[in-house]
């Protein structure tokens, strides 16, 4: 790498066809490239780039010449399938970074540094959060009592704020027959991404359900309805599965098996733009109650009309619902970036983007638009008049997938969470033998009012304790000693603040009480 900036070669873009791009790789004897070009359309125009006696397949663009770059490093090897699929040959995947000068190096290299400190990957094992294990599976994470404590907080948070805002709960099957996906196109437009159980050609073939709507639709269509009934708002904390290729996972980032705050909205075409509105508030409440407002941005993701294969086939539709929905964003003033090429198979939609500690960027929650459900699952409803109307449909997760919010999380607050999503609020330590029955009784009183409490009155020295409880993140810890026991008090240490010293139990009880209610981050 020195000698090749040492030469300062010029970097050139050149551009073939099919035909010529395959003779190149294949005189190079470079099967994979060959393999990639062989995928594309016949009048593919392919561009190269050139170093040297280097050329390889680049999008671009590209530095003037090699002899730009002043300060490079290698920083990981790993293995990776081609393609992303575990039936591929393993390749060895290397990962470097280069800059322009030393300073913006090692100031990166410090950045990395703080990111692997953070990283949930690492910090949620560490932590008792989350595992895995290989013969479970890839992308198929173990919750242990910790994590799931922090998903059933959140799960009922958000379970309890949803029937507030009109929704109603529903629990729907894990897997159906490929019948119902292929109503809803997703055996058209989503079956790779599917796991399916038996013959995918057979009648009686079932797959894994990758999303709630079609088991929604349902509900809807079970019995008549009339305008009167609108908006049906449907929601379920709903474990879906999608196949993901193994190259793309992520610790509990993006998983096969996940847990999504799935909900649908079906109602009339005017009370769109205000159920939108609804659903896009009632994720910025989740978003401020999680810290979290501020770390998100907004994109806008079209059909585009480069792959439009990938969409349901209705121009008009489309040009009219991207059309209403870039109307909504503009009404409310929401700062957004447009995607093309980034909407679902039946319509554009918002996706609340956020990006992990290493800066990937990744959709946490996302609120979609349909013009094409109710007419494949014939949803209708009786108006005003008397006439059948089809309904518009939205899709919205309003915090999104639990275990990529959980592993977010983490991220932000380097595991130590704020009060109210604490798996372990407080720890009671008892100083002696002597206060031990004292602690319990303490624990017990904590538990009494909601507050998550543990006590530690093993016989080991109280700083040991202490550090313990540290390493463990846990948000406050009440020391008690004689004279704690005998003036009813407890000598409070705040994770955050130190040691707060002594104050009578009810006093403290009462201000965790109110964090953990207000949700004070």
């Amino acid at each position: 790498m020195q000698e090749i900036i040492k030469s300062d070669f010029p970097i050139e873009r050149l551009v073939y066809g099919k035909a010529d791009a395959l003779k190149i790789f294949k005189d190079f004897s470079e099967p994979y490239k060959v393999e990639l070009i062989n995928d594309l359309d016949k009048g593919s125009v392919i561009s190269f780039y050139k170093q040297g006696d280097f050329i390889d397949l680049c999008r671009g663009p590209h530095l003037p010449s090699t002899g730009k770059i002043k300060a490079f490093k290698l920083t990981s090897v790993t293995g990776a399938y081609w393609r992303g699929d575990e039936k591929n040959k393993m390749l060895t995947r290397i990962y470097g970074t280069a800059f322009e000068k030393k300073s913006e190096l090692d100031e990166y290299l410090t950045a990395l540094e703080e990111a692997k400190k953070r990283d949930h990957n690492k910090l949620g094992r560490d932590l008792g959060i989350f595992m895995t294990e290989e013969v479970i599976g890839q992308g198929l994470p173990i919750l242990m009592p910790k994590g799931a404590k922090i998903l059933q907080i959140l799960s009922r948070f958000v379970e309890d704020e949803e029937e507030k805002r009109g929704f109603m709960i529903t629990k729907t099957p894990n897997m159906a027959k490929n019948d119902l996906y292929r109503i809803s196109g997703h055996w058209d437009h989503y079956r790779d991404k599917m796991f399916i159980i038996g013959d995918e050609n057979s009648p009686e073939a079932i797959a894994l359900r990758p999303m709630t709507c079609p088991f929604q639709y349902q509900i809807y269509k079970n019995g008549l309805k009339s305008y009167r009934d609108l908006p049906c708002r449907y929601s379920e904390t709903a474990t879906e599965f999608r196949n993901e290729a193994s190259g793309e996972m992520h610790g509990l980032i993006r998983i096969r098996q996940f847990t999504l705050s799935d909900g649908h909205i079906i109602c009339a075409p005017e009370q769109v733009e205000e159920e939108f509105k609804r659903c896009l508030d009632l994720s910025y409440y989740f978003l401020e109650c999680l810290g979290m407002k501020d770390d998100v941005t907004y994109r806008f993701s079209k059909r585009g009309k480069s792959n439009k294969a990938k969409y349901i086939d209705n121009d008009k539709a489309w040009n009219e619902t991207e059309a209403l929905m870039k109307k909504i964003l503009d009404d409310i003033g929401l700062s957004y970036v447009e995607a093309d090429d980034e909407a679902a198979f039946y319509g554009p939609k918002l996706d609340v983007q956020i990006k992990n500690v290493y800066g990937k960027e990744d959709t946490l929650i996302t609120i979609q638009l349909d013009f094409a459900a109710a007419h494949s699952f014939e949803m209708t409803y009786v108006d005003e008049n008397g006439e059948k109307q089809y309904p518009f449909v939205i899709h919205r997760s309003s915090i999104g997938c639990y275990e990529r919010t959980l592993a977010l999380l983490i991220e932000k607050y380097a595991g130590a969470f704020p009060l109210w999503i604490s798996p372990v609020q407080v720890r009671v330590l008892s100083l002696t033998d002597r206060t031990a029955e004292y602690a319990k009784d303490l624990a017990e009183k904590l538990r009494a009012v909601g507050l998550r409490a543990e006590i530690d009155v093993r016989n080991e020295k109280i700083g040991y304790k202490i550090r313990e409880a540290q390493l463990e993140k846990i948000p406050y810890m009440f020391i008690v000693g004689d004279k704690e026991k005998e003036d009813g008090t407890v000598s409070v240490r705040s994770r955050k603040y130190g040691d707060l010293g002594a104050c009578s139990f009810e006093e403290i009880r009462d201000k965790l009480v109110k964090e953990d209610r207000d949700k004070i981050i």
